[in-house]
């Protein structure tokens, strides 16, 4: 994984809380700035400089504005088209994905029930 930045949006704080502690038991050097909903991404990564150094992992369903909300204002700013995405969902719906993918996300996963699956996501980073 190349990027040294991830914005992490997820409604559920144990869930972030798991997806940073995966991640960090795989990459050391990594920056979490987290939000609670699409509307709170969209503001944080207003300060984004470099988007070769930023992953975006976002949950698909959130309050406010979900995932496919977000991605989809993301991909509207051309500062931000070359920003690696990943989706995450408990739904593993062939055609959520689908319609994730046509939003502009690079990549979309069934959440994990697991610390361990967490970790798995994790080590899937590596191919982003």
């Amino acid at each position: 994984m190349n990027s040294s930045t991830i914005y992490l949006a997820d409604d559920d704080p144990d869930d972030r809380f798991l997806i940073k502690e995966a991640i960090n038991e795989i990459y050391k050097q990594i920056t979490f700035i987290e939000a609670a909903n699409g509307l709170e991404l969209l503001s944080s990564i207003e300060s984004l400089t470099d988007p070769s150094q930023a992953l975006i992992l976002l949950d698909m369903n959130m309050p406010m504005m979900n995932g496919l909300e977000a991605i989809t204002a993301i991909r509207k700013n051309p500062r931000f088209s070359s920003v690696q995405a990943i989706m995450v969902s408990t739904s593993s719906d062939p055609s959520l994905a689908e319609r994730a993918l046509q939003a502009g996300i690079n990549s979309f996963f069934t959440k994990p029930d697991t610390f361990e699956g967490f970790v798995n996501l994790a080590k899937n980073l590596k191919t982003i």
